[in-house]
């Protein structure tokens, strides 16, 4: 197996991957499915690497199955939620537990640099592919596991999906208004957490071999993402004895800092400092000096009557007029957009933050960017996500032939 870590030029999968990319010849076999590995592979794939995703036959993997919304003609929809997070791969379908698939999974794995998975903890051992019959086969293999609660501890059994992880790490409970009922966030910051969390382990490990010459496992959580993300808000209880609650619309320990309304709807405000408040009390007319608001502290002591301040003085003018006063003073703000809004953006558009797939069923379709972007190549979409099996004998026929499984 050559060294994607070593000197020199990189080997490329023909015809599908741009040598200038971060990741090109990285070569990543997924086993995972619904959405922290899926989107984990697909950041990989961006970049360069060639994926292999492993499905169910017949089914494959189960946000095939999650819509409304659906595109694509009666009998052939794919969901979108299937599409958000699986271009830039091939798919396989193979029976982990068949002994007829058993040969082709060994080829693959000797071919992999990276496998992904996010079984329950001790699935992949009963499926006869522990860590050590891993090393036997790849030592140079990085092996990536995200479950729910941890791979071992108390809790190590139970099932995680993206809401429960919210709640029992925390974040739900500082979610939403004060005194209202535990929010989840809008978007699966459980999952997308675990995925960004393996990725840095991956590619940390990846780094390593390079030195050792060694694979190794990686493993992290849906628990231990959230529990990553508590920063501040952690340490104000392990170090400060705080528990936070909610603070719905406000930053906790900083003020003026949260969504006001204008005349027309709301807006952000963000007084990070009390340069930017002196600026910010100029511009809506208060005195900066005031001895109640003239630091943080003060400011956050005396929140009530600061925020009646500066609201009664937001409502007498639009949202749009707003943002100009603010951005020629240097105060941070901004609107509070609905996503035909944030996808219609010029500067959204302009940083290549929607990509454009043509996709065999959909059609031409558009989906969030990669949101990384290098100096000398950027991410991506070379491939649409795949329809179940599409590559299964492109696959199959390129192991048979040498082991490599280029395509």
């Amino acid at each position: 197996m050559r060294d994607f870590s070593a000197d020199g030029d990189v080997p490329t999968t023909a015809g599908t991957s741009d040598s200038s990319l971060p990741l090109a010849g990285l070569r990543v076999l997924d086993f995972s499915r619904v959405l922290a590995g899926p989107f984990m592979t697909m950041l990989l794939g961006d970049l360069g690497a060639d994926v292999v995703k492993v499905e169910q036959p017949r089914s494959g993997d189960d946000t095939r199955a999650w819509g409304p919304p659906f595109v694509g003609p009666e009998g052939a929809e794919e969901s979108t939620y299937f599409l958000s997070v699986n271009r830039n791969k091939r798919s396989v379908e193979i029976d982990l537990k068949d002994p007829a698939d058993r040969p082709l999974v060994e080829d693959l794995v000797r071919w992999a640099d990276v496998l992904v998975e996010n079984f329950r903890p001790g699935v992949l051992a009963r499926l006869g592919m522990d860590d050590a019959w891993l090393e036997q086969t790849n030592r140079r293999l990085v092996r990536l596991s995200i479950s729910g609660f941890g791979g071992d501890g108390p809790e190590r059994d139970r099932v995680g999906y993206d809401q429960i992880l919210q709640a029992e790490g925390g974040v739900m409970s500082m979610t939403g208004e004060p005194g209202g009922p535990p929010m989840r966030s809008g978007v699966p910051i459980a999952d997308l957490a675990a995925g960004l969390f393996g990725t840095v382990g991956v590619l940390a490990a990846l780094l390593e071999r390079h030195r050792s010459g060694l694979g190794q496992r990686v493993s992290t959580s849906l628990l231990a993402g959230q529990i990553g993300m508590h920063v501040y808000q952690g340490t104000r209880y392990l170090i400060g004895g705080e528990v936070p609650g909610r603070s719905g619309r406000f930053h906790p320990t900083v003020a003026p800092y949260g969504t006001f309304e204008a005349a027309d709807g709301p807006i952000v405000i963000g007084v990070g400092n009390d340069a930017i408040w002196r600026r910010f009390a100029v511009v809506i007319g208060l005195e900066p000096t005031d001895e109640r608001f003239t630091t943080n502290d003060e400011r956050c002591e005396n929140r009530p009557a600061l925020h009646a301040l500066v609201e009664a003085v937001l409502l007498t003018e639009p949202v749009a007029a707003w943002l100009q006063r603010f951005t020629e003073a240097g105060v941070p703000a901004g609107a509070v957009k609905s996503l035909d809004e944030v996808y219609a953006s010029a500067q959204v558009r302009s940083q290549g933050l929607v990509w454009r797939l043509e996709h065999p069923i959909a059609g031409t379709v558009e989906v969030p960017g990669n949101p990384v972007r290098f100096s000398r190549a950027t991410g991506s979409a070379r491939r649409p996500p795949p329809l179940l099996g599409e590559h299964n004998e492109e696959v199959r026929r390129a192991v048979s032939e040498d082991g490599r499984g280029e395509g």
